[in-house]
């Protein structure tokens, strides 16, 4: 583990960067060309971009070398933004552009292949302890990249702000080059890269959650988690200004530091208890966790004084760190071939689920209350849960046998359980 905590940190420094860069270059693009419409498109095609890709780094991950493409995806941006600090001010407004394209891409590609390459790393007993690490390392570069750009660009300006970026993702393709770590399954690298188990073609990835309508379940629950996460995101300025008018950001302050705790939280409470039992939580635990952080997510917008309203962003916190662990330690069960493709696809799903929640929610919010926004994006993901929940007793009832090996979120010893199967490894 101890080349994977580097890893971890390099992670840590570059969403650092991330998140510092997407409040950076959504003020500047607004700065630049005055219009609200071309910042909106910026943030867009840089959510467009992202959705997309996922497809696309799904089939490379499966086909190149996974560490190789996290050290490409962090130069490119590194790279984009340096040029972006070169350019003359005419040519700023088209760069701005091209650089959504390839952050969204490379942000993308680069989560799809450390997620896939976890296993491989350091070994699949290991993965939900690994996992943890990486969420909790992102939960505090979220904080830390919000709570610093406007502290950044208001004392240092946008120069700073853009040559600190690219310096945190040059830091992070380093560390991730200087690392002995294997990022692929040692038969696969021996053959030259990954076959494609589900077969070729543009639609290989549904191929696979066709035949594992479990995990297709599974990617729906995340993409209706994506939506239910957009309505808190804009809902969270609308409410907070409406509790304290003097002070806008004092409860948005106080939820994400109280989120990031409960991340932290869930990150310690699974290492500990991977450790102690051997075993991963599994689609059960996914479904009551989801179902626990979207009606945390609906009491914290319920109008309570200020220590239960904690208490729930808290339990949010613990419960989406705790899912975030729970889902991708499951879709890492899959063989290495299937992996970069389940990874894949689910970015797409999660980033669209997002983005689409982005709209929609900010359009509602002018009629309702954010308490009904909230409430009712959440309440679709606790319906889809309830779906999972259901097909999992189903299969309970069907195959009582299995039971045990389900529970775990692993299979017996020296047995691995492909995605088509629906089954855990």
């Amino acid at each position: 583990m101890g080349h994977f905590r580097l890893l971890v940190v390099g992670n840590a420094i570059s969403a650092y960067g991330s998140y510092l860069n997407m409040v950076a270059l959504n003020v500047f693009v607004y700065q630049v060309t005055g219009s609200a419409l071309a910042a909106g498109l910026f943030m867009a095609v840089r959510l467009i971009t992202s959705v997309l890709s996922g497809f696309v780094s799904g089939r490379l991950v499966s086909r190149r070398d996974r560490k190789r493409l996290m050290v490409c995806a962090d130069l490119a941006q590194a790279v984009a933004l340096v040029l972006l600090l070169l350019a003359p001010d005419g040519a700023r407004v088209p760069l701005l552009f091209a650089l959504a394209v390839g952050t969204g891409a490379c942000s993308t590609l680069s989560q799809v292949a450390l997620r896939s390459s976890v296993p491989e790393i350091v070994g699949a007993g290991l993965r939900t302890r690994a996992n943890g690490l990486l969420v909790t390392g992102r939960s505090l570069a979220m904080i830390a990249g919000f709570a610093s750009a406007g502290v950044v660009v208001a004392r240092f300006g946008y120069t700073t702000a853009f040559a600190l970026d690219a310096a945190t993702f040059a830091i992070s393709a380093t560390i991730l080059f200087l690392l002995p770590i294997r990022t692929r399954a040692a038969s696969e690298d021996q053959d030259g890269g990954a076959a494609d188990a589900a077969g070729p073609g543009r639609w290989a990835s549904l191929a696979l959650l066709r035949a594992a309508p479990l995990l297709a379940v599974m990617v729906a629950v995340r993409a209706a988690d994506g939506l239910g996460s957009s309505s808190h995101n804009v809902a969270l300025p609308v409410y907070s200004s409406a509790l304290d008018p003097s002070h806008p950001a004092a409860f948005v302050s106080q939820f994400w530091a109280t989120w990031a705790i409960g991340n932290i939280v869930a990150q310690q409470v699974c290492s500990r208890r991977t450790g102690k039992t051997g075993r991963s939580p599994g689609e059960r635990a996914f479904a009551i966790g989801s179902c626990v952080m979207s009606a945390a997510f609906i009491v914290v917008f319920s109008g309570l004084p200020a220590v239960p309203a904690a208490i729930a962003a808290l339990v949010a916190g613990m419960a989406d760190g705790f899912t975030e662990i729970a889902y991708v330690s499951r879709l890492q069960a899959a063989p290495d071939d299937q992996r970069g493709r389940l990874f894949g696809l689910s970015a797409s799903a999660e980033n669209a689920g997002f983005g689409l929640g982005m709209i929609v929610s900010a359009a509602l919010l002018e009629r309702y209350s954010p308490l009904h926004v909230v409430g009712a994006f959440q309440g679709l993901a606790i319906v889809l849960c309830a779906v999972l929940l259901v097909v999992l007793s189903q299969r309970r009832a069907r195959s009582p046998h299995a039971r045990p090996a389900r529970e775990s979120g692993g299979p017996a010893p020296g047995r691995e359980v492909s995605a088509a199967e629906g089954g855990t490894s």
